[in-house]
C-alpha cells in the first residue's frame, strides 16, 4: 500500500522571522516551526536543554510522603526489596534505586518476575515470599498502580508498599502506604509524561536530598545522581514516551554520563555493542543497541539479570553477563524472525492483509515474549492493528495474545468490546495484552474485525509520513546535519527530521544486508553527488529498486556516521516512489505543494 506524503509548507517570511529572533539557523528555524516551537524564548529552552530545567522531586504527587518513608527506612537499617517490571524501563528504575539505596548504607535487595510464568505487575506470591525472607519495605517499579488485590494482601502480611509508577490509572488506587505517580488524581504536575525509570530517578533525587539535609546534594551524591540520569536516559528512550519536557533533559544529559560516566555493567555492554567505540552517543544508540538487550533478557524470563548487570561491582561478573545478554538478543532476533516469517505467510494465505480491517493470527509454540515485536511489525507493514496469539502447545492452558494497534485505532476499546471471548485482558490504546482459549479465536477474531472496521475510515488506512522539508541530497554536508542534529535526542513525539528530494539516481545494485537480508544498502546520486543509503528492515524493497528504470523521489532522514573517527553523511531510507510523483505530495496546513529546501 502507497504512503501519502504531507510535506510541512515552507514560509520563507515566518522562518526568517524565527531565525532572527532566536538566533538560529534557516534549516533549524524551519525544523522547529514543522514542530510547533515558535516562540524565541521556547526555542532558546528546546535547544539549550538545561539541566535546571528538571523540576524538584517533591513537586512530582505523592513523593514526599514516600521519600520520607523509604529514607526512614534507610536509616533504620529496615530491609528494603524494589519490585521492578521486566522490561528495559522497570530494570532501569529498579537498578537507579537499588543503586541509591546502596551509596545511602541501606539494606537492599532486588525482585524482578518471571515475564513468561508471573506476567505483569506485582504477584502476591511473590510479596508473600519476599516477607517470609524479611523484606520489611517493597517499593514497586513501573509497576503496581493497578495492583488492587496485591496491595491488600502486603498490607495484610505486614509489608510496607511504596508505589511508583506512571502506567494507566483506574478507577481505584492501590491501598499502599504511598503513592508516587506523575499524574495522581487531584493533582497537577506540569509533565505526565515520565517513565517509570524517571520516576525512579526523582526519588533517588529525593533521597539524597535527605541524606545532604539540603536541596543541594553533597558532591558525592551529585556524582551518583549524574551517573543514574545515564540508566534513567535507557528507560525513557525504551519506553517511547515523549521526548519532550524532562524526559529531553534526562536523555540529552543521560546520553552524556552513559559517555563519560557509566557504571561498571554499562561499560561492559558498551564494549559488546562496540558503542564505547564513538564519541558521542545518540537515543538511537539506545533504542537500537542498548534497550533491545536489556528487554531480550526480560522476554526471555531473566530480567533479573539486566539488574544485576546494571548493579553489579564485580568488573568479571559485569563482562559475563553482558556477554550472555548479548548473545540472549540473538536468541530472541532469531526468534522474532521466525515467528514473524510463519505470522506473515498465515496472514497471506489464510486472509487478505491489504482489505481486512485487522489481523488475528495464531500458532502453537509462538514464544510469548517476541510475539507483541512480531505483532507491531506486522502493524507497521499493513497498517492495520494486528493480534499475535501464541497457542500453548499442549492444549492445557489459553493462548497469550499480544497486540498492537495503526490507523488510529484504540486496542483497549476494542478488545473490551469483544472481551466476552476473552479469559482476560490489559493494556492501552496502542498496545495491549490477553488470554484466550483456542476454540475462541474464529468467533473473537470475527467480532474484532467488527469493532475494527467500524472505527478505521478508508482514509486512517492509508499509512503516512509526515515530511518537515524538501531537502536535494546534494545540500548534505556534515555541517548541516550537525545544526539539524541541534534538535536532538531524537524520540517519540520528537521524532529525526524526515526530509524529501526528488530525481533521485540509483547508483549500481541495491544490496540486501544483515540476518535475514533485512536491511537495504544502496547508492544514490543527485546533481552530481552520491550518497550512501541504508533502509532498516526493508531488504525486500531491493529486487524492485533493482528492476526499475529512471529516477525516483525519496524521503529520508540525514545522519551522521562516525567510523574510525572519520565523520561522513549517510541517508536512512524512510520511503520511495518512481520519479516525479513528489509533486504531489500534500502540505500539512497550506502552502505550496511543495516545501523550498533548508539553507
Amino acid at each position: 500500500m502507497g504512503k501519502r506524503w504531507r510535506l510541512y509548507p515552507h514560509d520563507a517570511e515566518r522562518v526568517k522571522q524565527l531565525e532572527r529572533s532566536a538566533r538560529v539557523s534557516p534549516v533549524v528555524a524551519q525544523l522547529l516551526l514543522a514542530r510547533g516551537v515558535t516562540d524565541p524564548t521556547d526555542v532558546q529552552d528546546f535547544l539549550q536543554a538545561r539541566l535546571n530545567g528538571l523540576r524538584d522531586p517533591d513537586l512530582l504527587p505523592g513523593m514526599t510522603d514516600a521519600a520520607d518513608r523509604v529514607f526512614a527506612a534507610i536509616r533504620d537499617k529496615r530491609r528494603i526489596m524494589i519490585y521492578g517490571d521486566y522490561d528495559a524501563d522497570g530494570m532501569t528504575g529498579a537498578s537507579i534505586l537499588v543503586l541509591c539505596i546502596q551509596v545511602l548504607g541501606g539494606n537492599v535487595g532486588y525482585y524482578t518476575p518471571n515475564r513468561l510464568e508471573e506476567g505483569y505487575g506485582l504477584n502476591e506470591d511473590a510479596l508473600r515470599t519476599l516477607r517470609e525472607r524479611g523484606a520489611e519495605l517493597v517499593i514497586s517499579v513501573d509497576c503496581g498502580i493497578g495492583s488492587i488485590h496485591e496491595a491488600a494482601v502486603a498490607k495484610e502480611i505486614g509489608l510496607e508498599l511504596i508505589v511508583t509508577d506512571h502506567h494507566e490509572l483506574a478507577d481505584e488506587l492501590p491501598a499502599a502506604a504511598a503513592i508516587t505517580h506523575p499524574r495522581l488524581p487531584g493533582t497537577a504536575y506540569p509533565f505526565g509524561g515520565l517513565c517509570g525509570a524517571g520516576v525512579a530517578f526523582k526519588m533517588a533525587w529525593a533521597l539524597c536530598q535527605r541524606a545532604s539535609e539540603a536541596k543541594k546534594v553533597t558532591d558525592r551524591l551529585r556524582n551518583f545522581l549524574v551517573s543514574a540520569m545515564g540508566i534513567a536516559a535507557i528507560g525513557t528512550v525504551a519506553d517511547v514516551v515523549p521526548l519532550i519536557d524532562e524526559n529531553r533533559l534526562l536523555v540529552r544529559h543521560g546520553l552524556v554520563s552513559l559517555r563519560e560516566k557509566p557504571g561498571i555493567g554499562l561499560q561492559e555492554l558498551l564494549r559488546v555493542t562496540k558503542l564505547s567505540e564513538k564519541a558521542q552517543l545518540a537515543s538511537e544508540d539506545i533504542a537500537f543497541m542498548i534497550a533491545p538487550r536489556l528487554n531480550a533478557a526480560g522476554r526471555l524470563g531473566q530480567a533479573q539479570l539486566g539488574v544485576e548487570l546494571l548493579t553489579t561491582p564485580s568488573r568479571e561478573r559485569a563482562a559475563a553477563l553482558a556477554e550472555y545478554i548479548h548473545e540472549l538478543n540473538k536468541s530472541r532476533d532469531s526468534l522474532e524472525r521466525s515467528i514473524y516469517t510463519q505470522a506473515l505467510k498465515q496472514a497471506k494465505e489464510r486472509f487478505e492483509p491489504e482489505n481486512d480491517p485487522a489481523l488475528v493470527l495464531a500458532g502453537a509454540g509462538w514464544h510469548t515474549g517476541v510475539i507483541g515485536i512480531v505483532a507491531g511489525r506486522l502493524a507497521e507493514k499493513f497498517n492495520v492493528p494486528v493480534i499475535v496469539i501464541g497457542l500453548d502447545q499442549t492444549g492445557v492452558k489459553p493462548g497469550t495474545g499480544s497486540a498492537r494497534s495503526a490507523s488510529g485505532f484504540n486496542l483497549y476499546e476494542g478488545l473490551q468490546a469483544c472481551s466476552h471471548h476473552l479469559a482476560g485482558f490489559g493494556g492501552h490504546a496502542a498496545a495491549a495484552g490477553m488470554k484466550i482459549e483456542e476454540s475462541k479465536i474464529d468467533a473473537f477474531r470475527d467480532d474484532f474485525y467488527e469493532q475494527a472496521a467500524a472505527e478505521i475510515t478508508d482514509e486512517a488506512r492509508v499509512p503516512e509520513i509526515r515530511i518537515d522539508a524538501e531537502s536535494p541530497i546534494s545540500q548534505l554536508n556534515v555541517h548541516i546535519v550537525s545544526l539539524i542534529d541541534q534538535l536532538a535526542p531524537f524520540g517519540e513525539a520528537n521524532p529525526r527530521p524526515v526530509l524529501c528530494a526528488t530525481g533521485v539516481e540509483i547508483v549500481g545494485e541495491p544490496k540486501k544486508m544483515g540476518g535475514g537480508d533485512r536491511h537495504l544498502s544502496l547508492r544514490l546520486k543527485q546533481h552530481g553527488k552520491a550518497l550512501r543509503a541504508l533502509a532498516f528492515g526493508h531488504g525486500d524493497w531491493a529486487d524492485e529498486l533493482a528492476q526499475l528504470e529512471g529516477p525516483i523521489d525519496i524521503a529520508y532522514r540525514p545522519v551522521i556516521n562516525e567510523y574510525r573517527g572519520f565523520r561522513s553523511v549517510e541517508m536512512h531510507l524512510v520511503d520511495w516512489r518512481p520519479g516525479e510523483s513528489a509533486e504531489s505530495a500534500e502540505t500539512v496546513a497550506g502552502g505550496a505543494s511543495k516545501a523550498a529546501p533548508p539553507s
